[in-house]
């Protein structure tokens, strides 16, 4: 007999063969129709597969909603990928994973039809409820490469054939069995049934194109994505942040607003305009100022380097092909011979701050009286990301962090990391974030460094947040399994946005592989020579990633502190243009960024043309407002009208526009 051991602590005895739904059908009917899956010792699993052991078994329902909707989104995936091969004879299937709200799954479309495109999507959503309404059984079986190899084979499945080949012959390979009359090479676990998933709870959003293996030296393939929930409700829920997310697209509302744009010319790389260059020197303001306060030290360092420097300190065989790398000579510009000769030495526009502010750290001899040392810099950094991956000014080629570095003694470094979190807590409610959640990503699989150095330092990062009382669900505290760097654990910040979408933004890591590879150190109070702890940390990530998530959370209606133009100064009549200048000069000389609108239009299309550029404050004027020193204000958002003084006016708009670490 096995003997399981349920979440209150209870066990039941089973004899072999038993699985998790014969657990839950014991327990009573209720349960047994509510369970869609199980954990046993901690692994997620189907609910028919047999136990393999005595264990602990928690059974997994739709309350359960991360399991559930990860189970979801793979069947899904599944049910795509067997109604496209219905619908389309010829078409060959590689892989679909489950995403953050949905599904793909990545097709070889047959040579008779092309790729698809997204008038296929109806008839392969209607297919795909047929194939749920059937209630198709999925069933796990196991199989050795051999197998799968000569299956995918005589399909003529040639791109999971490949893959099949190259993979380990002592793993353990499972299918998994749609009914009896289609099957995938998966690891599973799913769902008990087709049946199990809500037809009316997913829907396909769009295709593109995706390279076999995500490399464009393959085949090009079509990816067809979808969303996938437990229920309409969910699923109409998301659609409708979804339209509410393109209404505040960063790109759609930069162009309205004037504030920055992007072209071939320049793949990966934003021109900013002067309104949107305004936003990011206030933002820079504001961030100095915060970090002059937090006691940092702000730095520059070179935008290029010698390649040997990026091969000590690693970046050379880790990031190289993500690098830009330029010849340490003046090319050859005759017609004939190479550009560059083959005995070049190589230098790399630098995809990150921190060898360099290690450089800095090394000169001169550090006491550990001096420590902790701040290093900051609003550095710009460079990295080689493909076209494709390219996405406004939120994933991009050249960009500039709010990097710092702070260089501690092991004693210090708890306290360093609160102070961190706690400044990090102020910027983000100060740009109107009251919401985010901290994620300590713990060590992962393969990894650097001594079991005593990583529990050290994950224990470290965990009593740090303590320090600040954080790690609460109110915080959204949790801990990532895996998801460390190589070198260190980390902690994330992730920011909830207006319409509930979540960033990961912030982050601050330890490492002592860096200072070692570098060669840092401090003279210790026993007069001998010790390795510091160095913190990366970033608040923003990016400026240009962070003003995307500026734009989108405000839907540009920036706080009146950020907003690039405060007041525009519209006229009625030509009459009133010298008051209009009047009331112009007035708020410049307060410090203001006004303009004036002094056109012969309509003053209905001067409102509305302001409106979508997002200014927050319309001061009209015509000759009763010259005549009584006046001006009529208008809100952004709002459909009435205020008659107030100019002196007033000019003190409300004052007030609104100091930043709010100068209140």
């Amino acid at each position: 007999m096995l003997s399981i051991t349920l979440p209150d602590g209870s066990v039941r005895e089973v004899p072999p063969g038993s699985t998790p739904a014969d657990i839950a059908a014991a327990i009573g009917p209720g349960l047994a129709k509510a369970a869609i899956a199980a954990r046993v010792d901690g692994e997620l699993r189907d609910i028919n597969r047999p136990f393999e052991g005595s264990s602990h078994l928690a059974l997994v329902t739709n309350r359960d909603e991360a399991d559930a909707l990860e189970l979801a989104r793979h069947d899904y995936a599944h049910v795509l990928a067997e109604a496209v091969q219905e619908l389309f004879p010829g078409t060959q299937i590689t892989f679909g994973p489950s995403t953050d709200d949905g599904f793909y799954y990545d097709f070889a479309a047959p040579a008779d039809h092309g790729p698809f495109t997204e008038e296929d999507l109806p008839l392969i959503e209607e297919r795909m409820r047929k194939i749920i309404a059937a209630d198709k059984p999925l069933r796990r079986e196991v199989w050795t490469r051999e197998q799968l190899i000569e299956r995918w084979k005589q399909q003529g499945e040639t791109f999971k054939a490949e893959w099949a080949a190259e993979l380990p012959e002592d793993e353990e390979l499972t299918v998994y069995w749609s009914g009896g009359d289609w099957l995938d090479m998966c690891r599973g676990p799913h769902l008990a049934s087709t049946g199990k998933l809500d037809p009316q709870a997913f829907k396909l959003t769009r295709v593109s194109g995706a390279y076999w293996r995500g490399d464009q030296k393959n085949a090009m393939l079509s990816r067809i994505y979808g969303t996938g929930w437990l229920n309409k409700k969910q699923l109409d829920a998301h659609l409708h942040m979804l339209e509410e997310a393109a209404k505040r697209d960063h790109r759609k509302i930069g162009q309205e607003m004037d504030l920055f744009h992007l072209q071939q010319e320049a793949h990966g790389s934003v021109f900013w305009h002067p309104k949107g260059y305004m936003i990011w020197r206030q933002l820079e303001a504001y961030m100095r100022r915060r970090l002059d306060m937090g006691g940092y030290e702000e730095v520059k360092t070179p935008q290029v380097m010698d390649a040997r420097q990026w091969e000590r300190s690693g970046h050379w065989g880790k990031y190289r092909e993500n690098m830009f790398v330029i010849p340490d000579e003046v090319p050859n510009i005759e017609d004939e011979g190479a550009l560059v000769s083959e005995d070049a030495d190589w230098m790399a526009l630098k995809p990150m701050n921190c060898p360099a502010h290690v450089l800095i750290f090394r000169q001169g001899i550090k006491s550990y009286r001096d420590l902790p040392i701040r290093m900051a810099e609003f550095g710009c950094c460079h990295r080689n990301e493909p076209h494709g991956a390219l996405h406004g000014i939120m994933r991009v080629r050249q960009f500039t962090q709010d990097d710092a570095h702070i260089f501690v003694r092991e004693d210090q470094l708890v306290e360093e990391v609160a102070k961190f979190i706690d400044l990090l807590d102020a910027v983000y409610k100060d740009l109107g974030f009251e919401k985010y959640a901290i994620k300590l990503a713990l060590r992962p699989e393969k990894r650097f460094g001594s079991e005593e150095m990583w529990d050290w330092s994950e224990q470290s990062l965990r009593d740090a947040v303590a320090a600040t009382g954080r790690n609460t669900p109110e915080y959204g505290w949790e801990e990532l399994e895996g998801e460390g760097a190589f070198y260190a654990p980390k902690l994330e910040f992730h920011l909830t946005d207006a319409i509930g979408r979540t960033w990961q933004v912030g982050t601050i890591q330890t490492d002592t592989v860096l200072p070692k590879r570098l060669d840092a150190s401090y003279i210790g109070e026993d007069g001998e020579r010790h390795r510091p702890i160095m913190l990366h940390r970033a608040i923003l990530g990016s400026f240009e990633r962070f003003i995307g998530i500026l734009i989108e959370h405000h839907a540009g209606r920036f706080p009146l502190w950020l907003s690039p133009v405060q007041a525009v100064v519209a006229t009625i009549v030509s009459e009133a243009d010298d008051y209009a200048h009047v009331v112009r000069d007035r708020l410049a000389a307060a410090g203001l960024r006004v303009e004036t609108d002094l056109r012969n239009e309509k003053i209905n299309y001067k409102v509305r043309e302001h409106s979508l550029a997002k200014v927050p404050a319309l001061l009209v004027v015509g000759k009763r407002e010259a005549e009584e020193g006046t001006v009529a204000v208008r809100r952004l958002g709002s459909q009435g009208q205020e008659i107030v003084s100019l002196d007033e006016i000019v003190a409300r708009l004052v007030k609104e526009a100091t930043p709010p670490d100068l209140v």
